[in-house]
């Protein structure tokens, strides 16, 4: 038995053994728009009051092109520095409440990860992920400054490979950056989604008050000297924003996505 429940763009099942198996769902390829920042948000509050979770599987629906495809660019057209800082004091008001959930959370990655989508899945816990799966973070063909390397550092991810993935903008195999431990376990498509659940199953035995004390000590642990990283990051991306580059590298973007979803 389980409960479906809705968070716009997040659908959770509900298990019976507390295990939450939630499923981000927003065609064509997962971008995060404002509207799921707050989904994501509202998600984040349930979670906070609902005593039934006791362990989080983050995944996205059988076939879908991307876990998470990254910031929705729709949004960015005829971005203005003052348009962009709002957009971010809305993130600002999200994201956080995503971070100090206080249950174990696993995502399940079996397809592209982009952007803001490795900023959430280095939020989890663990991570499962195909060998397959490609991630990137391509704010730097936007004209735009990341916000993902502070993160990166409290994960003890190594600078060398975080400043490449940065300035470079390309995609990464998971195999790629296997080496660098951001994945708990890589492997064969097939095998993510039991994987994770088998460790979803795993955790959801022990103590509730315990698993909640953990994974408090680990933020706690990790610090929040990330999140300043992460702001003095947007505040440079929204001096850049006005860049007639950066327009034109959006666009040109959005226009490779509409070729893409033709063929």
């Amino acid at each position: 038995m389980s409960t479906t429940l809705q968070f716009g763009a997040f659908t959770v099942d509900l298990r019976d053994n507390g295990v939450a198996v939630t499923t981000f769902s927003r065609p064509p390829v997962n971008a995060v728009s404002l509207s799921a920042y707050e989904d994501i948000g509202r998600f984040a509050d349930h979670v906070a009051g609902d005593e039934r979770i006791r362990v989080i599987v983050i995944t996205a629906p059988e076939g879908a092109r991307a876990w998470c495809g990254g910031a929705d660019l729709h949004e960015f057209k005829g971005m203005t520095a003052a348009k962009r800082k709002e957009r971010y004091q809305f993130i600002n008001e999200q994201i956080p409440r995503f971070h100090r959930i206080d249950r174990p959370m696993i995502a399940a990655i079996n397809g592209a990860t982009v952007g803001v989508g490795v900023m959430l899945a280095g939020m989890c816990d663990l991570r499962v992920v195909s060998e397959t799966a490609r991630f990137a973070c391509p704010e730097v063909d936007y004209g735009l400054v990341g916000g993902s390397a502070g993160l990166f550092a409290a994960l003890r991810m190594p600078e060398a490979k975080v400043r490449e993935m940065l300035y470079t903008g390309r995609a990464f195999t998971a195999r790629e950056l296997e080496s660098t431990g951001f994945f708990n376990y890589v492997v064969q498509p097939a095998a993510v989604l039991p994987i994770a659940l088998d460790l979803a199953d795993q955790i959801a035995r022990k103590s509730m008050p315990t698993l909640r004390a953990r994974k408090l000590a680990s933020l706690t642990w990790e610090g929040s000297e990330w999140m300043d990283a992460y702001l003095d990051a947007q505040e440079i991306s929204s001096a850049l924003v006005e860049n007639p580059e950066s327009e034109a590298a959006i666009l040109a973007a959005l226009e490779r996505g509409k070729r893409r979803s033709r063929t």
